[in-house]
């Protein structure tokens, strides 16, 4: 039986929780985008989920208060939908679902980890993979009948390599290790003393630990390894090509996994390391597709994740009956502009 929809509350609050920033929608059953709010980062897996959540708070009220509603009020919403960096484990989901409903913000509450909201932001079907290189890097992929491929991604200990934080810690040790001597000359050493302004990448390294420069700053290391590989050095040309190479093995290991190899299937590319469209980077990823998944269909999307957990939050009211319709996901789309259009690789 349908539930009757409640024309005065909104029908999706839309979490994008990500290690280095939060985008919270509120958008109505008809897609119109009511209220936006950003914050920080999410760290769940050090600050325990409740307490996680609890910082989305004001995030919620923000977002809720352009719209002219309250917490205090009672649900905000018909319908909660987190995508959230480091849910990446199906009991992680569990704990933060858990924690959301606690907070009354919405009727039901569904999390997932936030590479298929990159999913569903660069698609208008439930089937095709996505892969992330952000600050970290994960790859997940859907079927119609809601069957998925999803790798741990919990960094070294399951194989993972790469991303922001990856590509920069590898910079590092390239860069201390040739003005140690224990490693070969390369350009990344110079690059990144000039860049923070200190005598050498391993001073660099120094203030990291001592923690004079945040932890955050790390990530500032990436486009040097661009500039660096573009003047053909080859300590950054191989790390543009191990990126390539894990982010294709990905892709091929969840289009095998779901029986699409074979299949023209969209391959949903996003994160800031892709999303900056680097030649070097996708020049090199679009010829190891052509070998290992040449069926699938690369879309890079530039989109704000948060249209991902929205357009996922919609798609909760169309299968119950409360709006979400495909002309809301289109008026939310013509809301975040041309953004949202996925552009094609290759």
């Amino acid at each position: 039986m349908k539930h009757q929809l409640d024309t005065h509350l909104p029908g999706v609050i839309a979490i994008d929780a990500g290690n280095s920033k939060t985008d919270i929608a509120l958008v109505g059953a008809d897609g119109q985008l009511l209220g936006t709010a950003r914050g920080g980062g999410f760290a769940p897996q050090l600050d325990g989920p409740e307490v996680a959540v609890a910082a989305l708070a004001p995030l919620v009220a923000a977002a809720a208060g352009q719209a002219g509603l309250s917490p205090a009020a009672g649900p905000l919403a018909q319908h909660v939908q987190a995508c959230l960096a480091n849910a990446d484990l199906p009991i992680e989901e569990q704990q933060l679902e858990r924690a959301l409903a606690a907070h009354g913000w919405g009727r039901t509450v569904a999390v997932s980890n936030d590479t298929f909201g990159l999913l569903r932001a660069g698609t208008d079907t439930p089937c095709g993979v996505a892969v992330v290189c952000g600050a970290g890097i994960n790859c997940v992929g859907l079927l119609p009948d809601g069957r998925t491929a999803r790798f741990p991604a919990l960094g070294q200990l399951t194989g993972d390599w790469g991303g922001g934080g990856g590509l920069a810690a590898e910079a590092m040790w390239h860069a201390t290790r040739a003005e140690d001597g224990r490693g070969p000359a390369t350009a990344l050493a110079p690059a990144i003393a000039a860049y923070f302004a200190l005598p050498g990448a391993t001073a660099v390294a120094e203030a990291l630990h001592l923690r004079e420069l945040g932890q955050e700053r790390l990530y500032e290391v990436v486009p040097l390894i661009f500039d660096c590989a573009e003047r053909g050095d080859p300590a950054a040309l191989e790390l543009i090509d191990r990126q390539a190479d894990e982010i294709a093995r990905m892709a091929r290991v969840a289009l095998t996994r779901l029986g699409l190899l074979d299949t023209a299937t969209p391959l949903v590319l996003g994160g800031g390391v892709l999303a900056a469209e680097h030649p070097l980077l996708l020049d090199n990823l679009t010829a190891r597709l052509l070998a290992l998944a040449p069926r699938a269909l690369p879309r890079i999307v530039t989109a704000p994740p948060v249209l991902g957990a929205a357009l996922l939050g919609l798609d909760r009211l169309a299968a119950a009956g409360l709006g979400g319709d495909g002309a809301a996901q289109r008026r939310l789309r013509a809301a975040y502009g041309s953004a949202a259009t996925a552009a094609v690789v290759g």
